[in-house]
């Protein structure tokens, strides 16, 4: 789903109407619509109020479910299905605020801690 489908989808199971999401998120009813028609999408800090009022991770709003993954490896699909979809989003999602050499370094990190535990 889109991030506007996730908006009215969480709306609408809190049983909020448009004018209530966007009177206690403090953005415009017209605002709200756009989000929800996918003509615009919401900037981080209106993610973080609207998942505060709908009382939802933004993780949850963020979340896209595609069905064309014709793209993607076999070896990169296997590695989704053992990770999990939520653990590879979310280390997907960080790893992009990083460079490749900062996340080389956070990398084997983890696996030096992975080493000392055993």
């Amino acid at each position: 789903m889109s991030v506007g489908k996730n908006i009215r989808t969480h709306r609408e199971a809190n049983g909020l109407s448009k004018e209530e999401l966007a009177l206690k998120a403090r953005i415009g009813v017209q605002t709200l619509q756009s989000y929800e028609s996918d003509e615009r999408t919401p900037e981080l800090d209106t993610i973080l109020k609207l998942s505060t009022v709908l009382d939802i991770p933004a993780s949850e709003l963020m979340e896209f479910d595609t069905d064309d993954d014709s793209n993607i490896d076999d070896e990169l699909k296997a590695l989704i299905k053992e990770v999990g979809q939520k653990r590879t989003k979310l280390l997907l999602k960080k790893a992009r605020d990083f460079s490749e050499e900062d996340v080389l370094k956070a990398m084997n990190f983890l696996y030096d801690l992975n080493q000392q535990k055993k």
